[in-house]
């Protein structure tokens, strides 16, 4: 009688799970640990400062009345010249020069943020009162709350009124500005300079574009 061989088992093979998987569990557990960090992200302390991004002498006016009210340092960002901010802050409100800082590095509103928010780490800044127009605040707040907030800063918006000047601001600028933050969380490079430097036919011949450290654009916030 023949004595059939056995045949050797083969261990079955494992499927591999789609690498998709991975990178959604990823998301959706990050979105819950940001959306429960009311339990256990520390609170914040009241304001520390005032940060007024430039643009519109009325955002430097209401600035500078809060700056009195409060006591608080100002920093203002890209803003008008340094004349009339040296009257509108020191002569109309009193406020002492040391108390105001004006900055003109930035020359937009991702700019705004990523030119000073190191700094403001360094001087163990957590919270600051977010001064502008109140057609430009929701940009505003969107770009400060990716890039501040990934230093750990918080914002508290004081929408400053543009009654008739008020110019709705398009879907797409808001999401270009959103991308631009989100880029430079992730990488440190602002995307709209390097193809400035790499890509100059891609900007449509922008020759108003500058690299940051040139005079300040207002129009351009």
């Amino acid at each position: 009688m023949a004595v059939r061989r056995a045949r050797p088992v083969r261990p079955r093979r494992r499927r591999r799970r789609p690498p998709w998987r991975g990178v959604l569990v990823a998301i959706v557990g990050g979105g819950l640990l940001w959306l429960s960090r009311g339990w256990w992200w520390p609170a914040p302390p009241a304001p520390q400062m005032i940060l007024v991004l430039g643009g519109d002498v009325a955002r430097e006016q209401a600035a500078a009345e809060l700056a009195r009210q409060r006591g608080l340092p100002v920093v203002v960002s890209g803003g008008s010249n340094p004349e009339y901010a040296h009257w509108l802050f020191s002569q109309r409100e009193g406020l002492p020069r040391e108390q105001v800082l004006l900055d003109y590095r930035a020359q937009d509103t991702v700019s705004n943020f990523t030119s000073l928010v190191d700094e403001l780490r360094r001087a163990r800044i957590r919270h600051a009162f977010l001064v502008t127009s109140s057609d430009h605040m929701q940009r505003a707040l969107l770009v400060g709350r990716l890039v501040a907030g990934s230093r750990g800063i918080q914002l508290t918006p004081v929408p400053v009124s543009c009654s008739e000047r008020c110019v709705q601001e398009p879907a797409s600028k808001l999401w270009r500005d959103g991308l631009r933050s989100a880029l430079w969380v992730l990488t440190g490079l602002d995307p709209r300079w390097w193809a400035a430097e790499h890509l100059p036919g891609w900007l449509g011949g922008q020759a108003a574009v500058r690299a940051p450290g040139s005079a300040p654009d207002p129009a351009g916030h």
